[in-house]
Formats: structure tokens, C-alpha cells, sequence
């Protein structure tokens, strides 16, 4: 269990996948390049397997945007992109309507 005080510390937004690439050295990553309104975040997803490239461009997902880079297979993330795993399935944490790049997520 984490208090409110230590949720509270976590940076969710809504970003707008702007690039999506496969990832240079892995079959199951990619990298995406996200929107969050105030500045452009390169972000490595182990979503290949569930999303084709073109069908995520203009796509907003959910975004843990201050969280510390990490590099995988040699390209820093630098953020998270949320997803529920059902089994073997992946589905991305999306808006039900269009909002603003940057908008907080509660």
C-alpha cells in the first residue's frame, strides 16, 4: 500500500503520440515520440507486438511524465505510457474524447 501523499508524487498527463518507430535492437519495443504541450519526450513502449506503427500516430495516451529516464536496448525512455495487460493482451490507457496535450490525469 502508498499513501495519497506518495500517488500524489506521480506526474500523469495526456500526451499525443506525434512518431512511432519499431525500436532499432528489440522486436517487442517501440519508440514513441509523445506531445505533452510543454515539450516533445521520446518514450520506449513494449507494445510491439499489440500496435502496428501507423495505427498510433495522432493516438492520445496516458502518460507517467515525470518519471526517471531509463534506458532499454540502448534508447532512453523518458517516461511511461500506460496500458492494461488482459492475458497476452495490451490495451492502451486512452481519452474517450479529445482533450489538450498536457492535461492532468486524476
Amino acid at each position: 500500500m502508498i499513501t495519497l501523499e506518495e500517488f500524489l508524487k506521480v506526474e500523469l498527463k495526456v500526451a499525443r503520440v506525434i512518431e512511432a518507430k519499431p525500436h532499432p535492437d528489440a522486436d517487442r519495443l517501440l519508440v514513441l515520440t509523445v506531445d505533452t504541450g510543454a515539450e516533445k519526450k521520446e518514450v520506449v513502449a513494449g507494445i510491439a507486438q499489440h500496435y502496428p506503427v501507423d495505427g498510433l500516430v495522432g493516438k492520445q495516451v496516458v502518460l507517467v511524465n515525470n518519471l526517471q529516464p531509463a534506458t532499454l536496448r540502448g534508447v532512453v525512455s523518458n517516461g511511461m505510457i500506460l496500458a492494461a495487460k488482459d492475458g497476452e493482451a495490451f490495451s492502451l490507457i486512452t481519452t474517450d474524447r479529445p482533450v489538450s496535450p498536457g492535461a492532468g490525469v486524476r
